[in-house]
């Protein structure tokens, strides 16, 4: 029983959770934190090639001109939830530990996801074909916008950005998608062929990711600094930023006037946030003490949203009114 139960639980979320115990376990430190730091590295590189390998230049074009669906997307995305995010991070400074606090700061400048918030679309008979471009867009987007919202708003002063981290930033991230998107023609089939094994590689360097940074959080001591109310108080401010973000996203659709199968991808892709971005980047915007911390409110609302979004999807199917 105990078997089927975690079965059913998202791999994705298994392989967080798995990293995280690991972490606290045998978290790496010293020498073996700089090569796990290099393996890192290395992962997130190949994530970013196969991101851009796997989107289509001719989706890409698509999604770019329905520009009112997707600059309105963006706004919310970038926009509303970074003002939410930051707002609870203010709150937050009287209870949590400040990097923690920050943390939700970081998690609302973040894009959406894409492999999450497609399946919850599709789920609910919403327009699918929206749903992954306009996902894969605001993580292209996310890339140039994310560090610059969180700096502004606040987050910079533990942003070790400087030459050394935009060099980073390109050849880590960018470089990596501009390869991919150059090849794109020659690979696509081989990544659609290979879509299992794309999915492992994908999954496994968000979760090394999320391991070195975790291990910084542990090395810092986030187990003997946090008491059950510090932990209670993290649960309710991801618990009202994804009340925020579910319910903003589909009133700004309906206020929008989109079709109904359009309001639905609206909501999920503005209410999701992406750990597949927000772990390597991380990874690169701090040092590897100070992610783990910073990476604690993200990692919880990935849960959360996992949670909350199959009975909304199930609801939204059965209920076409």
């Amino acid at each position: 029983m105990l078997r089927s139960m975690f079965s059913r639980i998202d791999l994705m979320v298994r392989l967080l959770v798995l990293a995280i115990v690991l972490a606290s376990i045998v978290p790496a430190k010293g020498e073996a934190r700089e090569f796990a730091q290099m393996v890192s590295n290395a992962g997130v590189f190949l994530l970013f090639l196969l991101n851009g390998m796997r989107l289509e230049r001719a989706d890409v074009l698509r999604g770019v001109g329905n520009w009112r669906f997707l600059g309105a997307l963006a706004l919310f995305s970038f926009g509303a939830m970074a003002l939410a995010g930051m707002g609870i991070a203010k709150i937050g400074d009287n209870y949590l530990p400040p990097l923690l606090a920050l943390g939700f700061l970081y998690l609302g400048s973040l894009p959406s996801t894409v492999q999450s918030a497609t399946a919850y679309t599709s789920m609910a008979g919403g327009n699918v074909a929206n749903s992954v471009v306009a996902a894969a867009l605001l993580n292209i987007l996310g890339v140039f916008v994310t560090v610059p919202i969180f700096s502004l708003m606040g987050g910079g002063a533990e942003v070790q950005l400087g030459g050394n981290g935009l060099l980073k930033i390109v050849l880590i991230l960018i470089l990596p998608f501009t390869i991919g998107q150059l090849v794109q023609t020659r690979t696509h089939r081989w990544i659609t062929e290979h879509k299992g094994l794309v999915g492992w590689m994908d999954r496994l360097a968000i979760a090394t990711a999320v391991y070195v940074g975790f291990s910084g959080a542990v090395e810092q001591g986030i187990w003997s600094k946090l008491d059950l109310a510090s932990w209670a108080m993290l649960a309710a401010g991801v618990s009202v930023l994804l009340v925020f973000g579910f319910i903003g996203a589909w009133l700004v659709g309906g206020l929008m006037k989109h079709p109904r199968a359009d309001r639905i991808s609206f909501m999920f892709a503005g209410a999701h946030k992406s750990t597949a971005m927000g772990a390597p980047l991380a990874m690169v915007l701090f040092p590897p003490a100070l992610a783990g911390m910073v990476l604690v409110p993200l990692l919880t609302y990935h849960l959360f949203q996992l949670v909350l979004s199959a009975p909304i999807a199930k609801r939204l199917a059965l209920r076409p009114d």
